[in-house]
């Protein structure tokens, strides 16, 4: 039979297990005979059309630098944020095709999020209309947990038990004076609130915060939000408050915009960032007996390789292998999902769905899984929620930090 290359890349924002993905994909290569050689683009698509790629076997020639890949944060072959026009506006897309024949290759796997599966879609869709048998596959990767047709993504188990134990920490700490006080907590979620829900995880029998969560999904009253503070005053000294970066009013104007409108990046995606600023600045405000402070967690929850779930490390490595295994199979214009199967018992099968219908699209929170108030969310959360953080990791450290490995020189 054969041989064929295989391309991978990131792209997006990192999390902490999407090496694990890569991971995946690498040690399934390895251990298939249909794959020649794994070229890994270098920041994406944008790196890519730039020349920048490795071997990924040569890379990893050495089976221990290949294992510490699975407890390195951020993106090993670096990310982008790179938008391909419609596929009508054929210049990128001819230079793109003509890369891929010079060097072989067979399958394209794409680790990313909404707008990576948008990617992933396109260059399968131009591929099909000109006949290409390039195999075209997503492998999904966001810690804001927003993709449709997955139960769940790779990385948003590791940073929801990177915030629920933050939260908790935060909360002890909260509690060590003898004042009242206000901590109010900015936590990633643009339209989708999962990254903040994740906080109530924070709570047990002895500690009852945060007391307050607001997410995207239900509209932000300003004036609601102070007296529901002045109320949670009443019956704890210490109040956290957990807000996602998103949360709008009924007009659907955010937050955050009340001080000034937000800039917008590449993909038109407003950059925001202020919210709790300017929710302490109100509490300080009407209840000035109180002390208020805010903080944002922004890239933080996203970079914690060392209090990683045991549980998305494992699945983060198994869509990379899936996706291998799919285009072998002649698989294409997929993306790997996972179901979880109906029960007690926590299970999950991986399963391919068309990636055209995934990419630009955004799972929100059910309503039913928000209180009626909008302060708070419900046990059948908790319940979805709970299993995705399990398992600690095995890091190895070196001189007392942990070890991580860094990629050479990109070359084509």
């Amino acid at each position: 039979m054969e041989k064929y290359n295989l391309i991978v890349g990131q792209s997006g924002g990192p999390t902490a297990v999407i090496n694990c993905s890569l991971y995946g994909v690498i040690k399934q290569c390895l251990e298939s005979e249909e794959i020649g050689t794994v070229y890994g683009m270098v920041n994406g698509i944008e790196g890519f059309l730039k020349g920048n790629v490795i071997d990924l076997k040569e890379e990893f020639r050495d089976p221990e630098k290949l294992e510490l890949l699975k407890q390195t944060p951020a993106a090993f072959l670096g990310s982008c944020r790179y938008k391909l026009p419609p596929i009508d506006e054929t210049e990128v897309y001819e230079e793109m095709f003509d890369k891929f024949n010079d060097l072989n290759i067979g399958a394209f796997l794409y680790i990313g999020g909404n707008d990576s599966m948008d990617t992933a879609g396109k260059l399968a869709a131009y591929g099909r209309r000109h006949g290409s048998d390039i195999r075209f596959l997503g492998v999904p990767k966001t810690i804001d947990n927003d993709l449709v047709g997955t139960d769940h993504t790779p990385g948003y188990g590791s940073a929801a038990k990177y915030i629920a134990a933050t939260v908790r920490d935060i909360s002890i700490d909260a509690g060590a004076y003898d004042l009242k006080s206000v901590t109010i907590l900015e936590i990633m979620g643009r339209h989708a609130g999962w990254l903040c829900a994740a906080s109530a995880l924070a709570r047990n029998e002895h500690e009852h915060n945060p007391m307050l969560i607001y997410l995207p999904e239900t509209p932000f009253h300003m004036e609601q939000f102070v007296q529901n503070v002045k109320d949670a005053l009443e019956k704890e000294k210490n109040v956290v408050v957990c807000v996602s970066e998103g949360i709008r009013d009924e007009e659907g104007r955010l937050i955050c915009e009340y001080k000034g409108k937000a800039e917008v990046d590449s993909f038109g995606h407003k950059k925001l960032t202020g919210a709790a600023k300017l929710l302490e600045a109100a509490i300080m405000s009407e209840i000035p007996a109180v002390k208020c402070r805010s903080m944002e967690f922004s890239l933080t929850q996203r970079s914690s390789a060392v209090l990683a779930s045991g549980r998305d490390k494992e699945e983060a490595e198994q869509v990379g292998r899936v996706a291998v295994r799919a285009a072998i199979a002649g698989e294409s214009h997929q993306m790997v999902c996972m179901e979880r199967a109906e029960g007690e018992e926590y299970k999950i099968d991986y399963v391919l769905k068309d990636v055209v219908e995934i990419g630009n699209k955004e799972k929100l929170i059910p309503s039913w899984w928000i209180t009626k108030d909008g302060t708070d969310v419900t046990d059948d959360f908790i319940d979805y929620v709970k299993p995705l953080i399990e398992g600690e990791c095995d890091i190895k450290y070196q001189d007392g930090l942990p070890l991580y490995v860094h990629r050479s020189r990109a070359s084509m």
